[in-house]
């Protein structure tokens, strides 16, 4: 279902309660005209932020009806969308946001326009053959702190750690060095929905020293902080499977590794399953690979989150060639057209014609621009490189992991941590006594082996003081 067609007492923003009745009559009963305002109204879309999507299309669709323009401006800063100025700039050559700001836009920019801007160079660069690094010397101070520092920011301050693992595999050398590492930092080791495993709570000066490790035992960025390719999830298939037909592990390692630092105007999730089990869930995803005894199904527009939505099917019995052509086609022209964070399935559901059309433009090659998309990704693919690589040789890039400007080797003497289910993890309000920062790892330590802990406390299930 739509969002304008979503019932009145259906819940928009679960954080606070707030239900699409309580939207629409913000509009038309209090007088409500911008997204700020209708979050100061109604309190939805304060809290986690995922709801804000919805509230943006109930408040636009409630403003049409009152016969209200609807700005399609990306900001303050500039009057375009976000597909208007990747046009404007993919046609005018414009390579940092001075220039973009200045052609196109008014002022010095902000938290909306910024990141965008850098996202669309960053795209852009692998159209033109010139590279731009999202998090490079040139794009990295327009970035959030996420992907400045290419790491998630967590609720204490601490950062996560999250290495690439194409289709989930991952070597016994390398799980000893995730070990050693979550050891020797005191992190908290977590598996996660895309098939990886995320440490927790390393602070910003010890990400460089923990991702240096990490790509000497060959790992990459995961890309969990930006948006991007996040993963793609796969079952065993017909490797391992009494019913996998295709060998859905080999393609989904072959097209993280093809889409891997893909920036987009969303996060970017792909899931190939072998048969129609489905065990990757990847009708879930915003690409999904169904293998066939002919070949793979292409689904397109999936995603879970606070919308959920199945994706459709797009093209059937597709040979590894094809598969690849039409992904290409699909990304490449959701990254043009996209409005800024708009995820897969509201691009789809949104654009003109719905999946038929989108099925002449990327299967039949209706607009004769498929060889332009191909070429595009091709170009992404040859110019890629490892974020975290290229920053542990630049030391420019390095100078920003410190906790302190001023007293960089100081760790957050804020820091606290108690011990759950054998991990350390960030103590909450109501927990009465905690560990310091320093204490951490060796706190871990004594977990691991069932001891007490380095401050003579039992570390079986109680509190570290």
């Amino acid at each position: 279902m739509a969002n304008a067609e979503l019932p009145d007492d259906a819940v928009v923003c679960s954080c606070n309660n707030v239900f699409a009745g309580t939207i629409r009559a913000s509009v038309t009963e209090h007088g409500c005209t911008t997204l700020g305002e209708v979050k100061e109204c109604t309190s939805a879309g304060t809290v986690c932020g995922s709801c804000v999507p919805t509230l943006t299309t109930l408040l636009n669709k409630e403003l049409e009806r009152s016969g209200i323009t609807v700005s399609t401006a990306m900001c303050e800063h500039f009057a375009h969308s976000r597909a208007e100025l990747y046009q404007l700039v993919k046609e005018g050559g414009q390579q940092t946001f001075t220039e973009i700001v200045t052609a196109f836009g008014r002022g010095r920019g902000c938290a909306v326009c910024k990141p965008v801007v850098a996202s669309l160079l960053s795209s852009l660069g692998t159209t033109s053959g010139r590279l731009h690094s999202p998090v490079g010397e040139q794009l990295g101070s327009l970035q959030d702190t996420n992907d400045h520092v290419m790491a998630n920011i967590q609720k204490n301050g601490t950062y996560s750690v999250i290495p690439r693992m194409p289709a989930g595999e991952v070597t016994p050398e390398q799980l000893l060095v995730l070990a050693q590492v979550a050891i020797d930092y005191g992190l908290y080791l977590k598996l996660n929905g895309a098939q990886r495993i995320g440490m927790f709570g390393a602070r910003l000066d010890q990400l460089p020293e923990i991702w240096r490790r990490l790509v000497d035992a060959g790992f990459e960025s995961g890309h969990a902080y930006g948006k991007s390719l996040r993963m793609v999830k796969s079952c065993v298939g017909s490797t391992w499977c009494r019913y996998g037909v295709q060998d859905s592990t080999s393609m989904a390692v072959a097209l993280e590794r093809r889409y891997r630092g893909l920036r987009s105007p969303h996060k970017l999730k792909v899931g190939v399953s072998g048969c129609a089990r489905e065990c990757a869930e990847a009708r879930a995803k915003d690409v999904g690979v169904i293998a066939t005894t002919k070949g793979w199904n292409l689904y397109v527009g999936g995603n879970g989150g606070a919308q959920p939505a199945h994706a459709q099917l797009l093209i059937e019995d597709l040979d590894d060639e094809n598969l690849v052509k039409c992904i290409d086609r699909f990304l490449m022209l959701y990254i043009q057209e996209a409005d800024k964070v708009q995820r897969t399935a509201r691009w789809v559901e949104d654009r003109a014609g719905g999946i038929e059309e989108l099925r002449r433009v990327i299967v039949e090659d209706s607009l004769g621009i498929g060889e332009e998309l191909e070429a595009q990704m091709a170009n992404h693919v040859a110019t890629y490189e490892d974020e975290w690589t290229a920053t542990l040789d630049d030391p420019q890039r390095l100078a920003k992991f410190v906790s302190f400007i001023n007293a960089p080797g100081v760790a957050d003497p804020d820091l606290a941590w108690v011990p759950e289910r054998g991990q350390m993890r960030p103590a909450h309000e109501m927990d009465q006594h905690t560990a310091p920062d320093p204490v951490r790892a060796r706190a871990l330590a004594s977990l691991s082996l069932g001891a007490t802990s380095p401050l003579g406390d039992s570390v079986d299930g109680e509190e570290i003081r």
